[in-house]
């Protein structure tokens, strides 16, 4: 049964529990403490505006493990060349505003309803939501975001592209910075094949979770 969270009592079931279809729980408040305490617990929020907020904790899990990643060699020549400037956190609320404005292809609308958008700009300002930039011409045309959880895990959230391969220069990007700090893990949460064909695999829930909680 998936548990129905009271919004006044801040905590979720363990995510053991969680329906075979990866939601774990439903209810609860979209704000930076509920946010923040549903990453640190391996959850995530996940639902289309006017449905009840939806917190997901898939089996198995999408990572990138920074540390064995290679970019392929045509994204190589890409980074390469230079065709962009990247910056880290200069303008976090354009970026998400963009991810959730930019028509995704198969999808009907966006994820990112604006109560969520503001919650994350919430977290942003505390430090733990973090975003990637990507420009060309002085223009923002890509970029990502995703939240900081603690213990070496990144959790990637969204990102998007105006121009081709902004998205995957961005995420490069971030990758290189997560190798230059140690990080053990980029959550990329559920199988999509765009993430696979960049180098992200599916691990156990259980694996992920002894990453997210610093064991080793």
């Amino acid at each position: 049964m998936i548990a129905i969270l009271d919004p006044n009592y801040l905590g979720f079931p363990p995510v053991e529990t969680a329906h075979e279809s990866g939601i774990l729980a439903i209810g609860g408040a979209l704000t930076a403490d509920w946010l923040l305490l549903a990453y640190q617990h391996g959850a995530f929020p996940w639902f289309e505006d006017g449905e009840p907020i939806t917190w997901w904790a898939p089996n198995p899990r999408m990572v990138v493990d920074p540390k064995t990643f290679k970019p392929s060699k045509s994204m190589r020549n890409i980074l390469n060349r230079n065709l962009f400037d990247v910056t880290f956190n200069t303008c976090f609320e354009a970026v998400i505003s963009q991810c959730q404005q930019v028509k995704r292809q198969g999808q009907n609308g966006t994820w990112i309803t604006d109560e969520m958008l503001t919650s994350y700009c919430a977290l942003h300002q505390l430090g733990y939501a973090q975003s990637v930039e990507v420009w060309q011409a002085g223009q923002l045309v890509g970029g990502l975001y995703g939240v900081d959880v603690g213990h070496g895990v990144f959790c990637g959230e969204s990102m998007f592209s105006l121009v081709s391969n902004a998205s995957k220069v961005a995420f490069h990007k971030l990758i290189e910075r997560l190798q230059e700090k140690e990080y053990q893990l980029l959550d990329c949460q559920v199988y999509n094949p765009h993430l696979e064909l960049l180098g992200a695999v599916e691990i156990p829930r259980e694996k992920y979770m002894e990453y997210l909680q610093d064991k080793k």
